[in-house]
């Protein structure tokens, strides 16, 4: 069978940080083209007072650059890149193909997007193109050429941004020629139809394929769509943004060989639809766009955790902060603004988890369109005012941590993560609709967090030799290679601790036969025979006093034993929580979604087990990250997200204010340290 379609670049291999940026980057989205040469004259000397050192320029600038098919006008951007080149600020130049302009969609009105239930998404927005499109995909690599042409010697070119957050607002297209490109990759990922059929399981419901040319997108049905349909079309609709993506770079490697590339991601709690581990090879460095959800309580944590996903992402490698905010957003329902010094935790929180570069959407405050009320760097009331004030701060603060540069993220413990897992368990006609993939992974990221325990969160089939403590979280789709790696970490002595609803399908939606939890039942020892997911009212009470939600199951011990049971009918005294001896290391796992303070007390035991310690021990709500160069150099920062002060323990100079920490050091309330250390730690 051949399987080129679904091959993993390497995502370890080290990047490529931008050119002539040896610098911690701070800086944001420039949109020049939006004001008149006054504004812009004066943005120039507002860069160098905040300390920008990179902006990324020309995103959504294709209609003004090509107003014309065949008619360019490049002098407002001569003058911007002169201008920054003066000013010493570094240039993400953008291919410009974010937004169609509209003379192409005039004439290519089969470049637009439709939903699966046929809808068409017409322009008048953005992101309005499907990137199956043959007329689209010409077009695009056309004006990248030219730009790429243009400005291939500017010396304030360091860095190539392509497109903009490619699958934003829409990530899969049902359009025919995304259809007829969804059949070409099937085709290429099965060989042949036979073997498509035995994949997609098409014996049921009379759904078998004579042919590939037979075969539609998951478009609007009666009633549930075949799940291996459904899961392909989602590899595939990653894969086409990824294919549009490598159209452009192709060009850019042939016009600027030494210039690297990338494309901001978006790598949040809120965004599953691109495999981001499947894209790491073909970009030169990470980029990252990330925004707090307003609504969120302990959205600062939800912060490290999408930090610590990007720099998983990155291979360990330190990666660029692409967008973030200032203050407000404007498409959320009600858009708060942070509070004082909250910018700051914020921007230096993503910096202590690997970020080598601070930028923000964006650098000046629109007076119209959809975004004018999103907060920028210079806001609607000019510079007489707290943000303003905070982004000059913020911008002698990223200067003053130079040395942190190239760093990496000091972590013992890993999280696998896996979109196609992902995928997959959140598909309609399951046991239980009520799990959903990321929230007991983000109740075990969260209980690390509380500790000072820093966590890689890495895909399944990554190098896990180098970690003591694997977390394993519903990893419902998992495939033999990746079940054989997580076993090995355990074996090589590794605490692996495996959740429930792990390991039941194979990579076509397949139940693995004989018992659940079907790819870990050898490893765990242990055998469910029945699921008994709860109710949404529902929840069950553990031997321990703890309780349990969301999912519970008819559990037996081949090998294992039993921790904690349930106490409630029909499982009175079935295993919940099982630990099994493998190799140097043990197995853990747990049948049902625990409250918080189980979550808690489950991950004390595992790390004391596992030996895995926080950075520094420090008061609850100070996040505590160390990151290290490879000449041992260490640095730790301490985030203080409460409204009283702190005191950690430590001995270095504090890199933000010159202070030389003896032993100990003050964390004022809402503050940042960051301590380059004057011994090697452990």
């Amino acid at each position: 069978m051949n399987r080129v379609a679904a091959t993993r670049p390497d995502w370890s291999t080290a990047a490529s940080w931008p050119a002539r940026l040896d610098f911690l980057g701070f800086g944001g989205d420039y949109n020049p083209e939006q004001w008149p040469r006054s504004v812009r004259s004066e943005d120039i000397d507002l860069m160098r007072e905040a300390g920008v050192s990179v902006v990324s320029v020309g995103i959504f600038s294709w209609a003004l650059l090509e107003p014309v098919e065949g008619e360019h006008d490049f002098g407002w951007l001569d003058e911007v890149m002169d201008n920054l080149h003066g000013a010493g600020v570094r240039v993400a130049l953008s291919t410009a193909t974010a937004a169609p302009p509209a003379w192409l969609t005039r004439k290519h009105p089969e470049i637009l997007p439709r939903l699966s239930d046929g809808t068409t998404l017409w322009p008048g927005s953005r992101r309005h193109y499907s990137p199956s499109s043959p007329a689209y995909q010409y077009h695009a690599q056309r004006i990248t050429r030219v730009v790429a042409e243009r400005y291939k010697n500017h010396p304030a070119l360091a860095l190539w941004h392509l497109d903009n957050e490619l699958g934003a607002h829409v990530s899969e297209f049902y359009d025919d020629d995304s259809a007829a490109a969804f059949r070409r990759w099937l085709e290429n990922r099965y060989g042949t139809i036979e073997e498509l059929n035995r994949a997609w399981g098409t014996a049921f419901w009379s759904q078998h394929y004579a042919e590939f040319e037979e075969i539609l997108p998951p478009r609007a049905t009666p009633t549930s769509i075949n799940p291996t349909q459904r899961l392909d079309f989602q590899r595939f609709s990653s894969w086409s943004l990824l294919e549009f993506y490598r159209g452009l770079v192709s060009v850019i490697r042939e016009v600027t060989p030494g210039i690297p590339a990338t494309t901001n991601l978006m790598a949040t709690t809120a965004t599953k639809s691109m495999d981001y581990f499947s894209w790491a090879g073909d970009l030169d460095v990470v980029a990252n766009d990330h925004y707090l959800v307003a609504a969120d309580p302990e959205r600062h944590i939800e912060l490290a955790f999408s930090a610590d996903l990007t720099r998983g992402i990155a291979g360990g490698n330190p990666w660029i902060l692409m967008e973030h905010s200032t203050s407000a957003v404007n498409w959320q329902p009600r858009n708060r603004a942070k509070t004082p010094n909250e910018m700051r935790r914020n921007s230096l929180a993503h910096v202590a988890r690997g970020a080598d570069a601070v930028m923000f959407f964006q650098w000046r405050q629109s007076l119209s369109g959809a975004e004018k009320f999103h907060s920028a760097l210079v806001p609607h009331a000019g510079t007489d005012t707290r943000m303003w004030r905070e982004v000059v701060d913020l911008g002698r603060a990223v200067r003053s941590l130079e040395s942190v540069r190239g760093s990496r993220v000091d972590a013992d413990v890993a999280i696998v993560f896996d979109y196609e897992a992902w995928w997959a368990i959140e598909l309609d006609s399951h046991p239980s609709n009520e799990i959903a993939y990321l929230d007991t992974m983000r109740a075990y990221h969260r209980a690390l967090w509380l500790r000072g325990i820093s966590a890689d969160i890495v895909h399944p089939e990554a190098d896990l030799s180098r970690y003591k403590l694997v977390l394993v979280c519903s990893l419902y789709l998992v495939t033999d290679v990746a079940a054989a790696n997580i076993a090995r970490a355990a074996k090589r002595g590794a605490s692996v601790l495996v959740t429930y609803f792990s390991g039941i399908v194979d990579e076509n939606d397949h139940v693995r036969p004989g018992g659940y939890p079907g790819a870990f039942r050898e490893l765990l020892g242990v055998r469910t025979e029945e699921f008994y997911p709860l109710l949404a009212d529902q929840s069950v009470v553990l031997s321990d006093g703890s309780i349990g939600t969301v999912w519970s199951e008819h559990m037996h011990l081949e090998g294992a034993e039993a921790l904690v049971r349930f106490t409630d009918s029909p499982l009175t005294d079935v295993p919940a929580l099982t630990r099994k001896a493998a190799g140097d290391g043990h197995a853990w796992y747990v049948a049902t979604a625990l409250d918080s303070e189980a979550v808690g007390a489950l991950t004390d035991a595992l790390l004391t087990e596992s030996g895995v310690l926080p950075a520094v021990q420090a008061p609850a709500g100070v996040e505590v990250t160390r990151r290290r160069r490879d000449d041992g150099t260490c640095f730790l920062f301490a985030v203080n997200h409460t409204a009283a002060d702190a005191t950690i323990a430590c001995e270095g100079t504090e890199l933000l204010t010159g202070v030389e920490a003896a032993g100990t050091l003050l964390v004022p309330a809402g503050a940042v340290v960051v301590v380059q250390e004057s011994s090697l730690a452990p």
